[in-house]
């Protein structure tokens, strides 16, 4: 199974680089991702759950990073097993370009595998699982990396305000009004 397609990211390459390198980000960006340690160097662990038409399964599994190129592209691959549920994996590979105003553009090409139990579903289901993982995983990323870049911005623009009030008189909103934005 194969997929490709294009992601405009609303922040700079680095930005989008460093989070491809980032088992935080790559963890809140994985579907269903429970657990994931370790480093872009050496690898990560992590721990997945996931349901697949009937079959749901604890993954244990790896996640490495290869044909570095920085910050132009790389190479994710992930492969879990899911006990007897069977096994997963798959290769990402990345490209990282720039866009108009600032932005990224991030383009992938996906191929998965699965075995076992998973593979008895037939190739419907996993082909549409798959897509879905694929586009959840560079959704979740791309919200991730932009709420990042959104949360420096804001930093900045808030201390210029500190030094420079506008209105004395607006009423002061408390940590739960910021957070809700009312």
């Amino acid at each position: 199974m194969k997929l490709a397609d294009t992601r405009t990211i609303a922040a700079p390459r680095a930005e989008v680089w460093q989070g491809l390198l980032d088992a935080e980000t790559l963890k809140n960006a994985v579907p269903g991702c429970q657990e994931m340690d370790g480093s872009a160097e050496n690898g990560f662990t992590a721990v997945v759950v996931q349901k697949v038409g009937p079959v749901k399964a604890t993954f244990r599994g790896t996640v490495t990073l290869s044909d570095l190129d920085a910050p132009n592209s790389l190479t994710l691959r992930g492969e879990g097993k899911g006990g007897a549920a069977g096994f997963a994996k798959g290769d990402a590979h990345v490209t990282l370009s720039d866009g108009e105003d600032g932005q990224t553009l991030l383009s992938y090409e996906v191929e998965a595998k699965v075995g076992g139990k998973l593979a008895q579903l037939g190739s419907r289901i996993i082909d549409g699982f798959a897509k879905k993982m694929a586009d959840q995983f560079f959704e979740r990323f791309q919200s991730a990396v932009e709420a990042d870049e959104a949360a420096g911005g804001d930093a900045e623009e808030g201390d210029a305000d500190t030094e420079n009030p506008t209105d004395d008189d607006a009423p002061r909103k408390g940590w739960i009004g910021r957070v809700l934005g009312s």
